[in-house]
């Protein structure tokens, strides 16, 4: 029974603080700091590269999870990093953590950064938040990019769904640990417990978005790890729900979904954020 609980707390652990090591050396590089005061939240955000912007929006408890390919990114675009409440360092406030209020945050940083539409690209917690953006702000948002996310609980493997259930019970064990990491070291100012006890309670509540996938109006980019979290069938119904793979394309290719689908080999929920292969996917994706 221990062991099964300790297996428990460690995937959920993992799927939060994946490359929590690798990160921290990332935030000391920052660009700049800025913060917007939008909705009852002081969020912070950095500026990073010039061209066209793209908001991106990091995985549960880790800020920094893109690690070097954030500079990829920003080799040929203005990436614009936010931190999510009570993550890195935007400070927590009453709020309970919901992906919508979360996606009405990062609709108010664009519209505070007068940016009238601009490209999103989130991972885990931060594509539920991209994806809820979607949904809830259609008027700013150009194109999805959406990795290794959900529109449904169920879409997770049975033990992960275990595991998030159990975060918020294991919250004070969970945010000593990181307490005393690189990234605890990194943001001081993180009470960590607190933001695995308000994690814990997002992630076992019950979820299905499937009706507002088949509304989103942004051309939008699904990726996945081929060794993921999420269920493969999981990952075809949320493509199905966006219009894809319902038919032949055509010899021309003219009949082809507007939207894209992208496994990547050789990777897992914790590694595929960081492969190098990401944003060569993702900018053939934002150029096309």
């Amino acid at each position: 029974m221990l062991r099964r609980e300790f297996l428990k707390t460690a995937t959920a652990t993992a799927v939060l603080t994946a490359t929590l090591p690798v990160q921290a050396k990332e935030t000391l590089a920052m660009s700049n700091a800025n913060f917007a005061d939008v909705n009852g939240q002081h969020i912070f955000y950095s500026v990073h590269g010039a061209g066209k912007p793209l908001i991106l929006l990091h995985g549960g408890i880790n800020p920094d999870c893109f690690g070097s390919n954030l500079a990829e990114l920003a080799k040929g675009r203005q990436v614009i990093a936010v931190h999510l409440q009570a993550h890195g360092r935007t400070p927590d406030t009453h709020r309970p953590l919901r992906c919508e209020t979360l996606g009405d945050d990062v609709a108010a940083v664009i519209g505070h950064l007068n940016l009238g539409k601009a490209d999103v690209m989130g991972y885990s917690l931060g594509a539920d938040v991209a994806l809820q953006t979607a949904i809830r702000h259609p008027d700013v948002v150009g194109r999805l990019v959406l990795v290794s996310g959900t529109m449904r609980k169920d879409g997770s493997y049975p033990e992960v769904v275990a595991a998030f259930n159990q975060l918020e019970a294991n919250a004070a064990k969970l945010g000593g640990s990181v307490k005393a990491s690189p990234s605890g070291q990194a943001y001081p100012d993180v009470d960590w417990t607190k933001l695995f006890r308000k994690v814990g309670d997002l992630t076992k509540r019950p979820f299905d978005w499937s009706a507002d996938v088949a509304k989103v109006q942004a051309r939008t980019l699904l990726v996945f790890a081929d060794a993921d979290s999420i269920r493969p069938e999981h990952m075809v119904e949320f493509w199905k729900a966006l219009g894809g793979g319902r038919r032949d394309a055509g010899i021309d290719g003219s009949l082809r979904p507007a939207s894209q689908f992208a496994i990547v080999p050789n990777t897992t929920h914790y590694t595929v954020i960081v492969e190098p292969m990401l944003p060569k996917i993702v900018e053939r994706f934002l150029e096309t």
